[in-house]
């Protein structure tokens, strides 16, 4: 038998008569009230950032992060394809901040000059064929790998610079202090563009699904159509070397152990071609990468009974179990339901490896499934492994970093005024409430007991919002990631490190992950 593939197309957005992108002027106002506006619009300023160019930015992106934020007034002008509606949607939703203008840029094109007189033009000379300059140079990955690992210390030697000039006389501070801004632009223009020359579009392992498949398919006598879409989605070169082989072995598993037979599927009623969907979207800073069958589903009781056969969770565990907890049992090691054994999804990469593999890239793995519908694995990864934007908090005598790209605000709050839903705290959030987790106690951190108003930071989590008790806020810092080793990227929550201006050391918080944990 075989198997079919489709690879959607990006859908082409129109483009100005120039060629060039439509250009909209944009102007929003941070709330008054708001109790951090540099954190509200640094957060607007990387939602329309994620959506094409940002030009004139006033006030400078510098002033933005300190909220030096006059009148609470910013403008741009942004440069997408996306339209109104996009830039709209990027606002929306997002407390204390109002779109005041929005109007689309009318570029003009410069008028032809006229011929000067007395001038001849040129005779038309015949062009080489073959000959144009070569644009492109190829260019090592552990070439890159050292440019981005020299850039991310550059930036950390300009932070320390930062640092060391608040200690001088003030009359010679604000030159100094033009000139490490001026750096900073500087070098973090550089780090753009190297990161931009390390972004690799999907379909470079995307591309090798649909032979993977059609052999699968043909070897276990099988009728599969393969839907790939969003394989033009871009990466860091490093997560797509890392990325092919488990994306291989989740597509063998679902033909292999997933998609029935023509017969079994006549029985239960199904098409006789089963159905295997790989999509890819961009959510904000992350890529969530979706592969979907339309098979037989996992059986999550017997996934329970052989990790209980093989002495891996305790009876009590397997019965506190929900179905989806249970489902991650197929990611430990020598745990499976198939009925037959196959060296088509077993090539050297488990269940446990690949989420073993997405989850050291930064990101996390789910299974849903419902027996006889099908099963879904998601991978939501990281675009990149380098920069940072970190909000930083206290909590007792130590900081932690939050990601800014997840991050929708904060506010201060008594605890009398905290609601009660089945004992968990709810902070008043915009128009709803939201759960209270004091970050303290997540990290098992020791601090004072708070009386009064408190900072509670609200981010998004993959259960929804939440809001994060902490001790004092600390302001914003860009940071380089760097990743943990053993032992202590074995510990929940923890996504990687960096080290302040200040030389000191600090954990970057993976809030779904600790929250899990």
């Amino acid at each position: 038998m075989s198997a079919s593939s489709v690879v959607a197309p990006p859908h082409a957005p129109p483009t100005s008569t120039l060629g060039l992108p439509p250009r909209f002027a944009v102007k929003f106002k941070v709330a008054a009230s708001c109790p951090t506006p540099g954190v509200r619009a640094f957060l607007v300023h990387r939602r329309l950032s994620a959506l094409g160019n940002v030009f004139d930015l006033r006030p400078a992106l510098e002033e933005l992060k300190a909220g030096r934020i006059p009148d609470g007034l910013v403008s741009l002008e942004l440069e997408t394809q996306g339209g109104e509606a996009a830039i709209r949607g990027a606002l929306a939703n997002v407390p204390e901040v109002e779109l005041v203008a929005l109007k689309e840029v009318v570029l003009e094109a410069a008028p032809v000059a006229p011929p000067v007189q007395g001038s001849s033009a040129a005779p038309d000379l015949p062009r080489a064929v073959g000959h144009e300059p070569a644009r492109t140079v190829r260019v090592r990955t552990e070439l890159l790998d050292y440019f981005l690992d020299t850039v991310g210390e550059l930036l950390l030697a300009t932070a320390r610079i930062r640092e060391v000039s608040k200690v001088i006389p003030q009359n010679a501070r604000p030159l100094l202090e033009e000139s490490v801004d001026r750096l900073h632009g500087l070098v973090k223009d550089l780090h753009d563009k190297v990161m931009s020359a390390r972004m690799t579009p999907l379909a470079v392992i995307m591309d090798r699904l649909p032979r993977v498949a059609r052999d699968v398919a043909r070897r276990r006598d099988r009728e599969v159509d393969l839907v790939i879409t969003g394989a033009e989605i871009e990466l860091d070169r490093a997560i797509i070397d890392e990325l092919g082989d488990p994306l291989l072995h989740i597509l063998r598993n679902c033909i292999d152990h997933g998609i029935e037979s023509a017969e079994e599927r006549e029985q239960a009623h199904k098409p006789p071609r089963g159905r295997v969907l790989v999509n890819v979207r961009r959510l904000r800073d992350r890529v969530v990468l979706e592969i979907e069958d339309d098979g037989r589903g996992m059986d999550a009781a017997k996934l329970k009974a052989v990790a209980l056969e093989r002495g891996l969770i305790t009876q009590e565990t397997a019965e506190r179990m929900t179905d989806r907890e249970a489902f991650q049992l197929a990611c430990m090691p020598g745990v499976s339901t198939a009925r037959d054994v196959s060296d088509i999804s077993g090539r050297g990469v488990g269940m446990d490896a690949v989420k073993r593999t997405v989850e050291n890239l930064g990101g996390t793995l789910e299974i849903e499934s419902e027996k006889g519908k099908g099963t879904r694995f998601t991978l939501r990864l990281p675009l990149t492994v380098a920069v940072v934007n970190l909000l930083l908090v206290q909590v007792g005598e130590e900081v932690f970093g939050l990601p800014i790209a997840k991050v929708l605000g904060a506010t201060e709050a008594d605890e009398s005024a905290l609601s009660r839903s089945r004992q968990s705290p709810m902070l008043p959030w915009g128009t709803g409430l939201v759960p209270v987790h004091s970050l303290g106690e997540l990290l098992e951190v020791p601090a004072p007991p708070r009386i009064g108003l408190r900072p509670y930071v609200v981010m998004e989590a993959d259960t929804g919002r939440v809001a994060l008790a902490v001790d004092r806020l600390l302001g914003q810092e860009e940071a380089v990631l760097k990743a943990l080793s053993r032992p202590l990227d074995m510990v929940p929550g923890l996504s990687g490190v960096t080290i302040l201006g200040s030389g000191r050391p600090v954990f970057i918080l993976d809030v779904p992950r600790l929250l899990a944990a």
